[in-house]
């Protein structure tokens, strides 16, 4: 696909791209594998040092802050597998008083277990994803979010993007599978800056695209500015189902989010008509949160982050026409 051509998806009214793209991206995926895989995760951590200036966990946002101990993290990958589930997302802020040792226990714990495992904890050294990699660890998941230098910089004051890059490049020269991606229209995007994030997914041969529409976490310097000192927009959801879409046909065996949120915002990200239609645009990973709902609702990226269990992936698995698979 030309940039030309990922250019004419972006600008193709709703009504046709639902009528030609859509079927087709859904195609292309059910000729590759046509599962949903509901995958479980948990938030271990939402502590974070870093002052990315659109997530809700930012360090100083005034959220009840948790760090789950390892055996409490090993217990709930136990109960996922008791659950049936094969596969565990792990995910924290980038919490420094966490303690790198404790991870390698958690992945070694989970490891034992028989369970695969994805990371996002954050930016570490080389030698220490190589570590990961050996204790068990299969993918990692680290986003660039947006790739221009810029407007990276600008947005995520804590690193730079040649910091961020370069944590990319040592993920994937340790072994582990490479899950990266984007914000999608968030304010000040502009389509030749999705067209260049779209790109750079292909040109980093990731396992899985871990690819949200922009969400406002109220009381973060991006929600309350914006592009143009007012409040900030939600992302188009449209434009998220075409970025999926372009990305199936691109890369039609990786893993895609379909945990998309509908037009009703207050559903979170556990809209049957935003999981449903990101799924039929390509979408194939849904998500159970192993959090309790007190400590769920703190591990808050963006707002209304709610998520659904396996009756929810049943659904949506008999309403796309996919194979389910935990």
């Amino acid at each position: 696909m030309t940039r030309e051509e990922i250019r004419q998806i972006l600008r193709m009214p709703e009504k046709d791209f639902r009528r030609e793209v859509m079927p087709l991206a859904r195609e292309t995926y059910r000729k590759a594998d046509n599962q949903l895989y509901g995958m479980s995760m948990l938030g271990y951590s939402n502590i974070c040092r870093n002052q990315c200036l659109y997530c809700g966990m930012r360090a100083g946002q005034k959220i009840p802050r948790f760090r789950l101990p390892v055996e409490e993290i090993v217990g709930s990958a136990r109960a996922a597998k008791a659950s049936g589930f094969s596969r565990i997302f792990l995910i924290s802020g980038e919490d420094p008083g966490y303690g790198y040792e404790h991870l390698l226990q958690v992945v070694e714990g989970i490891h034992a277990l028989g369970l695969e495992i994805s990371l996002a904890c954050g930016e570490f050294s080389p030698s220490q994803y190589q570590e990961l990699k050996a204790a068990g660890a299969g993918e990692y998941v680290i986003k660039y979010e947006m790739g221009q230098r810029e407007v990276f910089n600008r947005l995520n004051p804590s690193t730079d993007f040649d910091k961020r890059m370069a944590a990319i490049e040592a993920v994937k020269a340790s072994g582990l599978k490479l899950a990266s991606g984007n914000i999608v229209d968030y304010p000040g995007q502009t389509e030749e800056m999705l067209i260049e994030d779209i790109e750079l997914m292909v040109k980093l041969d990731i396992s899985w695209a871990p690819i949200v529409p922009y969400m406002p976490a109220k009381g973060t310097p991006l929600a309350e500015t914006g592009a143009n000192g007012g409040p900030a927009k939600p992302g188009e959801r449209l434009k998220i189902l075409k970025e999926i879409a372009i990305m199936r046909l691109l890369m039609p065996e990786i893993r895609i989010t379909a945990q998309q949120p509908g037009d009703d915002l207050r559903e979170g990200m556990a809209s049957e008509q935003g999981n449903l239609d990101a799924l039929m645009a390509g979408g194939n990973i849904l998500f159970c949160d192993l959090l309790p709902d007190a400590r769920a609702g703190a591990f808050r990226v963006v707002d209304h982050r709610e998520l659904k269990g396996v009756s929810h992936f049943r659904k949506m698995a008999e309403m796309s026409g996919m194979e389910l698979s935990l």
